[in-house]
């Protein structure tokens, strides 16, 4: 019988559903999730050594929620692989383009997504790479974190209308995007709070260093 900790094992041995199509590549993808881990715990051990500020039940709290919101979406990444009509996001997007919510997210999908599929399924993980890795290392979490937001706005108006997704899931999803980017959650522990302490532009409010606080 399936439950939340068999489910994890079979995730973190790569032989849950999610890796069936991937054959020996199985294990390069759970060797760079596993690196994506080690590293994070590193940067929030670096933190915690040398800066006291970091040392609160609150951040190690926020930390938590941000690393695992980010191992939500590398295994969301999942379903964008291999490239091809076969996918999850294809099936989605199959969804989206015949019961969106709203008529134009509908048609952008049918005009757009569906015809160049294989540009935009690239796109779509490298994308979702890129979300989770930030949020793992906890590294420019602003633009992660509303990036997470607008997909979670997407996909809720997009399957809005498909009765075998609880859509409502994607505005829980699109307000912990919108909670990471308010809180800078990155500060917590993450490589932006080392960005911060760090480069000396941006810890002395210099101009050269203004685009990194922006992102930080």
């Amino acid at each position: 019988m399936s439950n939340p900790l068999n489910d994890l094992v079979a995730f973190l041995t790569a032989s849950s559903g999610d890796f069936d199509a991937f054959g020996a590549a199985r294990y390069v993808i759970l060797i760079t999730f596993y690196a994506l881990v080690i590293v994070s715990l590193m940067i929030a051990a670096s933190n915690l050594r040398y800066d006291r500020a970091q040392r609160s039940g609150s951040l190690l709290w926020i930390w938590l929620t941000r690393v695992l919101v980010g191992c939500l979406v590398f295994r969301a990444m999942l379903g964008t692989l291999p490239f091809g009509p076969d996918n999850v996001f294809h099936g989605w997007a199959s969804q989206m383009a015949e019961r969106a919510a709203v008529p134009q997210l509908s048609a952008a999908v049918s005009d757009v997504v569906l015809p160049h599929f294989g540009l935009v399924n690239i796109l779509a993980f490298l994308l979702a790479f890129g979300v989770a890795t930030a949020l793992i290392l906890g590294l420019f979490v602003r633009v992660a974190g509303l990036l997470v937001l607008v997909t979670g706005l997407v996909l809720w108006l997009g399957l809005y209308g498909d009765p075998a997704v609880w859509s409502w899931s994607f505005v829980l999803l699109a307000m912990l995007g919108g909670y990471l980017t308010l809180l800078a959650a990155g500060r917590a522990l993450g490589a932006d709070a080392w960005i911060r302490r760090n480069i000396a532009s941006v810890r002395d409010r210099r101009a050269a260093g203004l685009f990194l606080r922006l992102l930080t």
